[in-house]
């Protein structure tokens, strides 16, 4: 039902993924691909793979926005399969999400797309095959373990598109399969990507009223909502409102304190070409797809993580014209921020970026919700040792084929040390994935 032909890549991540799918053991596997590499059509056709196998699967975005884009990319194709989809986010009210989760729980639905609304307990599954998690670093190990429990173990597919510290710990100490999707669809152009002072402000939005003029679509990214008397960042409304006179209707504004269909209304207008600039938070870094955009300006990228640059760069260059990220930044910077728009100005390979990000943040902790920050292992240090954790991975995973409850000598030894580390929460989870 495809209209276009797979990369290699995809076709090599699908076999990878419907190998999995077959085997009786779970399936605990990260799909890395770089912005726009095509991760969402691998995902659908590994849906419905399992939904052949008469299961069901889910797909879990972490904002409505992407939501409910995924579903416009996924029901026209599903329903040339024959597959049945749903929608299911927190706007879902009354008796469209009591059918819904009618349909869920009688296995009419064969893919439900949603948000966090996914793992409230009034949800349940005929029977939940596969799980997919779109870009994992916005959900923490609790909310995976949440919507893995809505099966019998189903497998697990997790998509990102920066791989953040956690991520790159997880797949060298923990116990993911990585597949990487390293090319992007034909005809994407490279992204151009330039620093800027904001002493230079003025310069900058004279070459915006020129891009609006030619019918070029722009992004501009603001750090805040609204004013804050404790930072002082300009917002987005505040930006939305000084340049206002000068683009008049074909200014848009969104974030995430707007209603859902506020912000429907703003992406529509943009998507349509009605409106020219669109200002926004960072409510719009994860997915959002308008090809034909080939500006973003990201205001006090400063404050900005490295994989937050990224994901945000890669709203841009969806099409087949050049486009350009603009970094404004304000003076002085500190030695970690100028880094971070060095590696954005040098590179546009997502792995690249979450290795010089594990660098500069440290790995996050494993188990928890923190995600970043110094390292977490008493002895091992993952720049250092990186060599030695393959090997120790293989050990960790055959004394947990052979000894899963970790009831033998040597399993009663490596509780202890779990306890002496303070890891003796990893044996609650050995099991949850």
């Amino acid at each position: 039902a495809l209209p276009y032909k797979l990369t290699p890549s995809q076709e090599f991540a699908l076999g990878e993924i419907n190998a999995d799918l077959a085997d009786p053991e779970r399936m605990l596997r990260l799909l890395q691909g770089d912005v726009g590499s095509g991760k969402t059509v691998v995902a659908l056709l590994a849906m419905g793979r399992a939904v052949e196998a008469s299961g069901q699967a889910a797909l879990m975005a972490p904002t409505e926005i992407l939501a409910r884009q995924h579903l416009a990319t996924i029901a026209p194709l599903a329903e040339k399969a024959g597959l049945s989809v749903a929608v299911l986010t927190g706007r879902e009210k009354g008796r469209e999400r009591a059918e819904t989760l009618e349909g869920l729980a009688s296995g009419a639905i064969d893919i439900v797309v949603g948000t966090h609304a996914l793992f409230q307990e009034t949800v349940t599954f005929h029977d939940l095959v596969l799980a997919v998690v779109d870009e994992q670093h916005r959900f923490g190990v609790h909310q995976r373990l949440a919507i893995t429990a809505k099966g019998d173990a189903p497998d697990m597919l997790v998509m990102t598109a920066t791989p953040i510290p956690r991520t790159l710990v997880l797949t060298a100490f923990g116990d993911m399969d990585v597949s990487k999707l390293t090319e992007k669809p034909a005809g994407r152009q490279p992204i151009r990507t330039v620093t800027l002072p904001m002493e230079r402000l003025d310069e900058l939005v004279g070459r915006m009223v020129d891009a609006v003029a030619e019918g070029q679509k722009i992004y501009w990214i603001c750090p805040l909502v609204e004013e804050s008397e404790e930072i002082k960042l300009m917002s987005a409304e505040d930006r939305f409102a000084s340049l206002k006179p000068l683009f008049g209707d074909q200014i848009g504004l969104v974030h995430g304190r707007m209603k859902g269909a506020e912000k429907d209304d703003a992406m529509r207008a943009f998507k349509q070409g009605e409106t020219r600039i669109l200002i926004a938070t960072t409510v719009i870094e994860v997915g959002v797809d308008v090809p034909d955009a080939t500006i973003i300006v990201i205001e006090h990228a400063e404050r900005f993580g490295l994989a937050q640059l990224h994901q945000l760069r890669g709203r841009v260059g969806r099409g087949d014209k050049p486009s350009s990220c603009v970094l404004l930044y304000k003076d002085p910077l500190g030695e970690t921020a100028k880094r971070r728009l060095s590696v954005m100005r040098e590179t546009e390979d997502g792995f690249r970026i979450a290795e010089e990000d594990l660098k500069l943040r440290g790995e996050g902790e494993l188990l928890g919700t923190r995600q970043s920050g110094t390292p977490g292992f008493q002895v091992a240090r993952i720049e250092f040792h990186a060599d030695l954790l393959e090997a120790a991975r293989d050990d960790a995973r055959l004394i947990l084929s052979r000894d899963p409850e970790l009831q033998s000598g040597r399993g009663e030894a490596l509780r202890l040390l779990l306890y002496l580390f303070g890891r003796d929460e990893a044996v609650r989870l050995l099991r949850a994935g």
